[in-house]
């Protein structure tokens, strides 16, 4: 969860902004707007020492009497950073800066426990549910070769038929020798 940075408005008179003098954070944060009183527009300014390394989602917001509402600083930077939010109500009727200060995030160590098993090579198979490596058409792929050549061989008969040719018989008469051919190589290769 980010840190928060709470600003109150309207607590003690009609427009009224408070704020902390000084915020430090190593990360993205919150600002707050608790207003105690009735609806007000608030403006958010980030200065350029902070601009080049944070934004705001949004700079103006317009929070309704006796509400609260949060404005997202995104920190994109790194590196320690001192700079002021300038938090401006009732389009300036009051303006209060804070001191805020980027801190170099804590460096976490993470570590990877690897244990014995990581050293052995592992297996290349896979358990198929039908008890094969491959998927389904590359397991047979005389069943490959059988529906092209039967396609094949179709195509060449309603040829045959329709151009009324005896070359084009023959060449029916090809791919089926084709087909038989490269199924008696595969059978003999298994």
């Amino acid at each position: 969860m980010p840190d928060t940075l709470p600003v109150h408005l309207n607590r003690e008179e009609l427009h009224a902004v408070e704020v902390p003098d000084a915020f430090e954070t190593s990360d993205s944060f919150d600002v707050a707007l608790v207003n105690h009183g009735t609806s007000v527009h608030v403006h958010l300014h980030l200065d350029d020492a902070l601009s080049e390394v944070a934004s705001l989602d949004a700079s103006n917001h317009f929070i309704d009497g006796e509400t609260r509402r949060a404005a997202h600083v995104s920190v994109n930077g790194s590196g320690p950073v001192t700079g002021k939010l300038k938090v401006a109500s009732a389009y300036g009727a009051q303006t209060r800066y804070v001191d805020i200060r980027l801190t170099e995030p804590e460096e976490t160590e993470s570590t990877v426990e690897v244990d014995e098993s990581l050293s052995r090579p592992q297996p290349t198979t896979t358990n198929r549910p039908n008890g094969s490596d491959g998927d389904g058409l590359v397991d047979s792929p005389e069943l490959v070769v059988l529906g092209l050549g039967a396609l094949a061989l179709v195509a060449a008969v309603v040829a045959a038929v329709v151009i009324d040719q005896m070359v084009v018989l023959l060449g029916a008469l090809v791919v089926l020798a084709g087909v038989l051919a490269a199924l008696f190589v595969l059978r003999s290769d298994s």
